[in-house]
């Protein structure tokens, strides 16, 4: 074969490969994500599931919420993994009290409307949550939110530890005191940094702590979290999120996301995050370890 026709093959090869998915021209899309550990997570595995199923992918985490949301509005970002409770109360403007199902249902239709997809939603409530510890004699029996309450109604004078911004919400203990029927009492009450929250639990500095219910720390300070039999907390089901008009172009991302979402709950998500903030071990390889050992990559 002569220089020409050598010369020749090799580029009708590359015009081949190129056409056929070389790496350079395949698909990109761009996963976004907040400024939280479960979101670096959830940004991490979702890009490198999608890496693994042929996407060129452009990751955009540490965004605040509503930066977030508005990328995604403006096709900045095409997808990332967004609250029920956050585009309900935040995006939509909606308070009234729902059941999961149906907070899910309205932010379906709601954001369904300005062009954005809510896939199949995963078992993580990432909500807000009080914690007690083990072993502590002044929460022994306290099993719920109403216990709690009655608890303060009879004068027991427990030390709640709360960031500082929960404190003056009214879907905070504003309207949590009004739900229940009791009143912690300032002297009862200890506003402080959320990263001090905890802390104060584990020392034995207060008796119960404001926390949220996926949060790495529950699990590794083997802390209870009392039960919201009155349902007073928003609903913060978290759900990949996808722009339509991505969707429609990449139909596949729905079964590869559902894929990752079937497989989230809120015990898997504490040993997640608490794999991160208390054992240190690095977003990507705690993100790869999970996708692995449940078969996604």
């Amino acid at each position: 074969m002569t220089n020409f026709w050598k010369i020749l093959w090799a580029a009708a090869l590359g015009i081949a490969l190129c056409t056929f998915g070389s790496p350079v021209f395949a698909t990109e899309l761009t996963v976004g994500g907040k400024d939280f550990t479960e979101q670096y997570l959830m940004a991490e595995m979702t890009t490198q599931l999608l890496e693994t199923k042929g996407y060129k992918v452009d990751k955009k985490d540490g965004m605040g919420t509503s930066i977030v949301r508005a990328a995604l509005e403006s096709g900045e970002v095409d997808l990332y993994w967004e609250y029920t409770g956050t585009s309900l109360v935040t995006f939509n403007k909606i308070t009234a009290m729902m059941t999961s199902e149906e907070s899910y249902a309205k932010v379906k239709e709601l954001d369904g409307a300005k062009g954005l997809v809510w896939l199949s939603p995963s078992k993580v409530n990432d909500t807000y949550a009080l914690a007690v510890r083990e072993g502590n004699p002044h929460t022994s029996g306290i099993k719920t939110l109403s216990d709690l309450a009655a608890a303060y109604k009879a004068g027991k004078p427990l030390g709640m530890s709360a960031p500082a911004e929960f404190t003056r919400r009214q879907d905070g203990l504003i309207g949590l005191q009004k739900a229940y029927g009791f009143e912690a009492g300032i002297a009862n009450v200890r506003p402080m940094d959320s990263g001090l929250v905890y802390a104060a639990l584990a020392n034995g500095n207060v008796d119960v702590a404001v926390c949220t219910t996926t949060d790495g720390r529950v699990e590794a300070m083997h802390l209870s979290l009392l039960k919201d039999d009155k349902h007073f907390f928003p609903n913060y089901v978290m759900v990949p999120v996808v722009r339509q008009a991505t969707l429609q172009a990449h139909p596949d991302l729905r079964g590869i996301l559902d894929s990752l979402s079937s497989k989230l709950d809120d015990a898997t998500m504490q040993h997640l995050d608490g794999q991160v903030d208390v054992k240190k071990i690095s977003v990507h390889d705690v993100a790869r370890s999970f996708l692995k050992e449940k078969g996604l990559i």
